[in-house]
């Protein structure tokens, strides 16, 4: 886990933007990212405005993931370096969070070349990892002043843009950057799956959290009871990060409701996400065992070469071909990992324990070429809160 470490923050992470990417196209040092659209593609919103295939499309989600790792990991061994760390991250989503003109939109990520360019279109995931993140940084002892300042500013920023757009008249949809709305139904926080529906009302407690601004505490409490009720339908056929975006809500909802019937039924909901979690992680290991080493080190493309390409209402999406289920497998099994060492429920951390060693042990991080390896990070710093591993 010490290489796996290294190699997020050696070749995931750029110093020059302070965010984590998708994946890597080269192991040769500084080339890492040479794949990463020119200011000029991103300028042109080529190839999709949402910058999907390029590497691009989740900075937000890996850099917000590993703000909260940050925390975990300085509670458990009071490392100081995690205060320069997270110094930096909170910069990182600064970038992507504090844009000027763009008042409370969440940049997926944004151009290594010029520092700022970024495509249009974001989602309500990148918003979930954004606030979780940013949300556990200002109720850390990592934190200070000028940093909760910034994280004040992020929350507040997000949550007026919600009261601001998502009404009816919008389909509840926060819009892009550009102020049209989302074709893809992925910016839409209301009226949406079990699994999103918490969504919202997570973003305004954030908000009331660091405020103490009884507005947003009113926009909180009229969406709770609703997304709780939606929330306990969800099913058991869903990918981890469904199941990892889901109890980053309910990790930040039950640490501030103080209504005691909604905290039993955020507490067995957890439970019951850690439980699904659980299998899915278990499903990601068989399916890792059966891949071949020389293939869990394969490299992502250039995703302007590749061969081919999908359309989905009107975006022109590259398609990665046999890497795709590399880079996919490798991460869910760290997101599922992560979700049950969120439970605090010792049975399941147990059990998942001897299924994270597993997947660890079929990994060789310094030949690995997807983000999957921050997730794996993010849980093994989770786990060291039931065992001294």
């Amino acid at each position: 886990m010490d290489v796996a470490w290294t190699v997020s923050w050696n070749r995931f992470y750029h110093s020059g933007t302070h965010l984590f990417y998708d994946y890597i196209s080269s192991y040769e040092k500084g080339k890492e990212l040479s794949h990463l659209p020119t200011q000029q593609e991103v300028s042109r919103q080529y190839p999709n405005p949402c910058g999907y295939g390029t590497g691009m499309e989740d900075c937000a989600i890996l850099t917000g993931t590993m703000l909260g790792t940050l925390v975990d990991r300085y509670e458990q061994t009071g490392d100081e370096q995690m205060k320069n760390f997270a110094s930096l991250l909170l910069e990182g989503l600064k970038r992507c969070s504090l844009i000027p003109g763009f008042s409370g939109f969440v940049a997926r990520g944004v151009c290594t070349e010029d520092g700022k360019s970024f495509y249009y279109n974001s989602s309500r995931d990148q918003y979930t990892h954004c606030v979780h993140g940013v949300w556990k940084y200002y109720n850390s002892s990592l934190s200070n002043d000028s940093g909760r300042k910034i994280a004040r500013s992020i929350l507040t920023d997000i949550a007026d843009r919600m009261h601001k757009n998502v009404i009816a008249e919008n389909n509840f949809d926060f819009l892009q950057a550009d102020g049209k709305p989302c074709p893809l139904g992925i910016c839409r926080m209301w009226n949406v799956q079990p699994h999103e529906a918490a969504r919202l009302p997570m973003f305004y407690a954030a908000a009331w959290n660091v405020t103490q601004k009884k507005e947003y505490y009113d926009l909180y409490r009229s969406y709770i009871n609703e997304a709780i009720d939606q929330s306990e339908k969800i099913g058991n056929n869903y990918s981890a990060y469904v199941y990892l975006q889901m109890m980053y809500s309910f990790e930040l909802l039950s640490e501030l409701e103080t209504d005691s019937l909604l905290q039993k039924r955020l507490q067995k909901l957890i439970k019951r996400v850690g439980q699904l979690a659980l299998e899915r992680s278990l499903d990601c290991l068989k399916e890792i065992q059966k891949i071949d080493k020389a293939e869990l080190s394969m490299l992502g493309p250039d995703w302007r070469s590749v061969k081919e390409w999908h359309t989905q209402n009107g975006y022109k999406i590259p398609r990665w071909g046999k890497y795709r289920n590399i880079w996919h497998i490798i991460r869910e099994a760290g997101e599922s990992a992560l979700v049950v060492f969120m439970t605090n429920d010792f049975m399941l951390a147990n059990d998942e324990k001897e299924i994270l060693q597993n997947v660890v042990s079929a990994m060789d991080y310094s030949h690995l070429s997807g983000c999957g390896v921050i997730f794996h990070v993010s849980a093994y710093w989770k786990a060291r809160k039931y065992w001294d591993i």
